[in-house]
C-alpha cells in the first residue's frame, strides 16, 4: 500500500502506528512495573492467576495453559521452571493421558499468590486512578475487540497465507 493508492489514508495509518506503539510501550511498562514492585514477571503473575481461578482448582494441562495464556509452549515451559524451582506449581501426569502433564498450584503458591494481593490491587488502584469505572468497562471491551482482530490477521505471503486460505475455501 503506498500513499498514491486511494484507500491509503496517511493520517489513520499514523494513528494505527501510535495505537500499537503505545500497546508495546504499556507492555513494557507493566513487565519493568511487576518485577519492581510485586517480585515477578507478568507471565508468572499471568499463570499465578490462571492457576488460581475456579475452574483451574484441580489445575490445568499444560496445552490448556499455554492456549489460555496466549503464550509459546516454550516459554511458557520456562517460566514453569522458575516457579516449580520456587515450589508454586508442580507439574503432574494426567490420570487419564500419563504422557500429557497437568500444571496445578502447590500450597505455597496458593500462600503466595494470597500475599500478592494486596499489593496487586494497589497496583491496579494507582495505575488506573485517572480512569472512570465506565473507562475501564469500555478498555476492557476495545482490548477484546483488537485481541480479536489481531487473532483473525491473515497476511499474504505468511503462515496461513490468506490467498490460500480463500482459494482453498473456494474449491469447497
Amino acid at each position: 500500500m503506498t500513499d498514491s493508492d486511494p484507500s491509503y489514508d496517511q493520517s489513520v495509518s499514523s494513528v494505527h502506528n501510535r495505537l500499537f506503539f503505545r500497546l508495546f510501550q504499556a507492555g513494557n511498562t507493566l513487565d519493568r512495573q511487576t518485577i519492581k514492585y510485586l517480585g515477578i514477571t507478568t507471565v508468572q503473575w499471568s499463570v499465578l492467576g490462571a492457576l488460581t481461578r475456579p475452574q483451574a482448582a484441580q489445575g490445568m494441562s499444560f496445552s490448556e495453559l499455554a492456549e489460555y495464556l496466549v503464550v509459546s509452549r516454550q516459554s511458557l515451559d520456562g517460566v514453569l521452571k522458575r516457579l516449580e524451582r520456587d515450589e508454586h506449581v508442580v507439574r503432574v501426569a494426567d490420570t487419564v493421558d500419563r504422557r500429557a502433564k497437568n500444571v496445578v498450584l502447590t500450597p505455597k503458591g496458593r500462600a503466595f499468590w494470597s500475599s500478592l494481593q494486596p499489593r496487586i490491587y494497589e497496583f491496579y488502584r494507582q495505575a488506573l486512578v485517572s480512569f472512570r469505572f465506565d473507562d475501564k468497562v469500555a478498555l476492557v471491551h476495545f482490548l477484546n475487540q483488537l485481541n480479536g482482530g489481531m487473532a483473525d490477521v491473515h497476511l499474504d505471503g505468511a503462515e496461513g497465507d490468506a490467498t490460500a486460505d480463500t482459494d482453498a475455501a473456494q474449491a469447497r
